[in-house]
């Protein structure tokens, strides 16, 4: 975690004594209590002034994490799925070659699995799980039903049964508009738990992909369909993964109506009540032409996506043709490979796919720790302030970033606009530098618990400076 630089600027969470703006108590207080939230959408904003916008900042490319050379790949690898488990990251994706000329694949699609340290560095074990071609060393995980898109997830259900520990959805074998629901005791070796489907009212020729909401208490399930001609998402929820409810389509107020091939919808780790996602926008009329976007839920089911690309193709010519830059479903914590650069996330996309002789390249992308928006200023300065929020702790902590000449003030306000003793801008010395998680100080130090419980507003003055998150949390001393 990289540090904040104290200066005599401010950070301050206002509750003022000359409010610019006087305003009533009706308004109902937010309940986020020790939530840690990102500004991901306008839920938590009332109202932004000056030089301040929400700003989408695009990833890092990095290095290749895999070429899929090997006989049982080829140039038609895909919906992969990244997590971490414990110590090791994984890595599960399709297998598989098309002959260009023929349209026609050259060897059945295959499931095949991946594991790293570090989230950077990859390796294909040779598992000695399943034949091809007569032989049994390779990387393969599943033959059979479901390879064609067999998206697997850790359960963290507490009543899961161990056997099940690992699940998996995929579609069968003849393409038909249903889901087969899979386990494993150890994410290697999987069974289908039924001939019958969980779901079919879906298209599910797209990644599926399925999670357990520990916040919810159920189990999503996001799809593929085709609503009027046009390709969209699906969400089924569920309380057993066998029993699943009506499937809605995503609501997307508005964002234009467009052609959405993936989702990868997951839970936010350090937020688990906002969803995020990175589904992929398909352009028919570019030559397939696709890309990927970012979106957010605080229910999902109503997604705030942002109409500007998330990754854009840029210069590599292998990027720009169809069913490339596919954001894989998965997002984990890599090290930054730069002195002092700390902790980071790290999210993958795909390169080269339908090219005739060609593997497909699972390229590694990164960016800051909930850095995907932030409420940005120019120099110029801006202001955002809150809606009445109820909160729980003692500390108020950013994630902020700030040039060397701009700087982050906090206030915390009583909702009739007036700043709450001690809590004022001038009170509280401005902040400059960079850090995931800083505790904002004022003049009499940083406890705020005096003012848990009590509906206020939090207003955040930013000069050249990006406030990405924050949250309360109660001091360990």
């Amino acid at each position: 975690m990289m540090r904040l630089i104290l200066s005599r600027l401010a950070v301050v969470l206002v509750v003022a004594s000359a409010p610019s703006v006087v305003r009533g108590a009706e308004q109902e207080p937010i309940r986020i209590g020790d939530r840690w939230e990102l500004l991901v959408d306008r839920y938590l904003i009332e109202q932004m002034e000056g030089a301040v916008e929400l700003r989408l900042h695009e990833p890092a490319p990095q290095e290749i994490s895999l070429v899929h050379d090997q006989p049982w790949e080829g140039n038609s690898c895909g919906y992969h799925t990244i997590f971490q488990d414990g110590p090791i990251y994984r890595m599960y994706y399709r297998g598989w070659n098309h002959n260009m000329s023929t349209g026609q694949p050259t060897h059945p699609a295959v499931v095949c699995y991946a594991e790293s340290q570090d989230g950077i560095q990859w390796e294909r074990p040779v598992l000695d799980l399943v034949e091809f071609e007569g032989s049994r060393q390779n990387n393969i995980v599943w033959a059979g039903a479901g390879t064609h898109n067999f998206v697997p997830f850790k359960d963290t259900n507490p009543q899961c049964r161990p056997e099940a520990l690992y699940k998996a959805v995929g579609q069968p074998e003849d393409g038909s508009r249903a889901l087969l629901a899979f386990q494993s005791a150890d994410g290697l070796r999987w069974q289908l738990v039924s001939d019958k489907p969980i779901l079919t009212q879906g298209a599910f020729d797209s990644q599926n992909l399925a999670f357990w909401d520990a916040v919810r208490q159920e189990y999503h399930c996001y799809f593929r369909d085709f609503r009027e001609g046009r390709r969209d998402i699906k969400v089924s929820t569920s309380a057993d993964f066998v029993r699943w409810t009506e499937p809605e389509w995503l609501q997307f107020p508005g964002a234009p109506e467009e052609h959405l091939y993936t989702n990868a919808v997951m839970p936010y780790y350090r937020a688990p009540h906002l969803l995020i996602g990175f589904p992929t926008r398909f352009l028919p009329d570019r030559g397939s032409l696709t890309e990927g976007l970012f979106m957010s839920s605080r229910d999902g089911r109503t997604f705030d996506r942002w109409a500007e690309a998330f990754i854009r193709p840029g210069l590599n010519p292998d990027k720009w043709h169809n069913r490339s830059n596919y954001i894989w479903w998965g997002l984990v914590e890599t090290e930054s490979p730069l002195p002092g650069g700390g902790r980071e996330l790290s999210l993958y996309t795909d390169e080269s796919y339908y090219f005739e002789g060609k593997a497909v390249r699972t390229r590694r992308y990164t960016c800051r720790i909930d850095g995907f928006v932030s409420a940005h200023a120019s120099l110029a300065g801006g202001e955002v302030v809150t809606k009445p929020i109820l909160f729980e702790g003692d500390e108020l902590v950013v994630n902020v970033s700030t040039s060397a000449a701009g700087g982050l003030r906090v206030q915390i306000e009583h909702l009739n606009g007036r700043s709450a003793t001690g809590y004022g801008l001038t009170q509280c010395p401005e902040i400059y530098g960079d850090a995931i998680e800083h505790t904002v100080k004022w003049q009499s130090g940083s406890d705020v618990g005096a003012l848990a419980g009590r509906p206020v507003r939090l207003r955040f003055a930013l000069r050249d400076a990006d406030l990405y998150a924050f949250g309360f949390r109660s001091r360990t001393d």
